[in-house]
């Protein structure tokens, strides 16, 4: 038996992962989607002062109250970077024997979730939150989403507490490359943000890369899909 622990990203919840849980659970392993701070079923604990490292402790908790040995840790756009800064965290390496990124940022020390993203997506998301103190949903059209697949998304999202979009993360690229790595590349249509990682894992060494045929939420638009994929590395 495998667990696999699933961290939505930017805007979403633990909801997100819902198609996918029960697939894991049917196949013999377990599956634990996380709600991370201040978004989805914890949109109640919206705060201005949530940083990276909430959500890494989030996760962490998650892990660890569980007793977890050999999991693997999926991480959604956004949620590369948490899913980074919970391998450089974890004190035991018995914890986890995998990190995948499903369509997902992959940072260096330093970066923050706005690394990568160009000047012009910069300047209209600092803009915004100096406006509204928050980042608004994105459209889900811009996933890939239609019909109601678009509207169910839609009705869940939450909006991203403001300091996560160029709080910088730090952490040992040594204690992070004690895992296994694999990249989920959703490809029609490609969410441009996630143009760097898409790069990465196709020019530095130790990436298995997988490419999906569907936009940046699988887990909605091809759950069935997904869920085969992950118990792959079960």
């Amino acid at each position: 038996m495998t667990d696999f622990v699933l961290v939505h990203g930017a805007w979403h919840g633990a909801w997100c992962w819902s198609r996918v849980v029960p697939a894991i659970w049917a196949a013999g392993h377990r599956a634990f989607a996380v709600a991370l701070t201040g978004l989805g079923e914890r949109a109640h604990l919206f705060s201005p002062d949530i940083r990276v490292a909430t959500h890494v402790a989030d996760v962490v908790g998650v892990i660890e109250a569980e007793e977890m040995v050999g999991a693997v840790l999926v991480g959604h756009s956004y949620a590369g970077t948490v899913i980074t800064g919970v391998a450089d965290r974890l004190e035991r390496a018995d914890a986890l024997k995998r990190l995948v990124h499903l369509d997902a940022a992959i940072p260096d020390p330093g970066d923050s979730w706005s690394t990568g993203h160009t000047e012009e997506t910069k300047a209209s998301r600092r803009a915004v939150i100096a406006e509204k103190g928050f980042i608004p949903p994105a459209d889900p059209a811009v996933f890939g989403l239609a019909g109601e697949d678009a509207d169910w998304v839609r009705r869940r999202m939450t909006p991203q507490p403001p300091a996560l979009y160029d709080d910088p993360i730090d952490f040992d690229p040594a204690r992070v490359a004690r895992f296994p790595r694999s990249f989920i590349d959703c490809t029609e249509p490609a969410l441009p943000t996630i143009d760097r990682s898409r790069r990465r894992v196709r020019t530095e060494p130790g990436w298995e890369v997988i490419e999906m045929r569907t936009g940046h939420d699988p887990m909605v638009s091809r759950p069935r899909e997904l869920a085969e994929i992950l118990l792959r590395w079960a």
